[in-house]
């Protein structure tokens, strides 16, 4: 395969993964992962000013792989009140690029000075 038919291939899966962008609605929020606690649990610190234990779903246990330092959408919890939540979708490099251009994650870089 050419070299200009890479490129147009990679130019389109770009395309593709930011026009199905995945955005927080209602109280979900924004989180990026501090620490990974074990049994699919882990701290997460959420763009709203609160830090909570985490888990991830059954639904998407197989399909979410996520590490420290990864951009995430959290749900929080109803009856645990602000301490638990459940991560609901994993951000790209890709995707992340796209948010902090368009003033999604604002907020993240007033987080990432302390």
């Amino acid at each position: 395969m050419s070299k200009k038919k890479e490129e147009m291939e990679r130019q389109e899966k770009m395309q593709m993964e930011i026009s199905r962008l995945h955005l927080p609605r209602g109280i979900q929020c924004f989180g990026v992962i501090e620490q990974r606690l074990g049994g699919s649990r882990m701290r997460v610190r959420c763009l709203d000013g609160k830090t909570r234990i985490c888990r991830i779903p059954g639904r998407l246990t197989r399909k979410l792989w996520v590490r420290e330092r990864d951009i995430v959408v959290v749900e929080p919890w109803e009856f645990g009140g602000d301490a638990k939540g459940d991560i609901i979708y994993k951000y790209t490099p890709t995707q992340i690029f796209f948010l902090k251009r368009n003033g999604y994650l604002k907020q993240l870089d007033e987080f990432e000075e302390f």
